[in-house]
């Protein structure tokens, strides 16, 4: 495994504990870390976010995260030992949700 994936791993399983201590109503308890993926020069990190629910609600789950994005961060820092804390960019991904509709679709067919 490369080190670049060993740190996207590792930022990944670290940003999903801090997102769950968020105290923000905006985010729900439904929301998971899919991936991280971190620039080589540690600088940037682009967060693929789930979060089960309707359009609004996903909606105001990634404001928190924006909003919340600066003490994530520093949290960050104090918990992954790397050169730079890299600033987060938080994207919605779907692919959770989509395999739920998938597997739902599966099931009806094979009725």
């Amino acid at each position: 495994m490369a080190r670049i994936d060993k740190i996207n791993e590792e930022v990944r399983r670290e940003l999903a504990s801090v997102i769950r201590d968020l105290k923000d109503s905006r985010i729900p308890m439904m929301t998971s870390v899919v991936s991280v993926s971190v620039t080589s020069d540690l600088r940037y990190a682009k967060a693929y976010i789930s979060v089960m629910g309707d359009e609004q609600t996903q909606k105001k789950a990634l404001e928190g995260l924006k909003s919340a994005a600066g003490f994530v961060r520093r949290e960050m820092g104090k918990r992954v030992d790397l050169r730079y804390t890299p600033e987060f960019v938080f994207v919605l991904d779907h692919s959770i949700e989509h395999g739920a509709r998938i597997d739902e679709l599966l099931k009806k067919s094979k009725k």
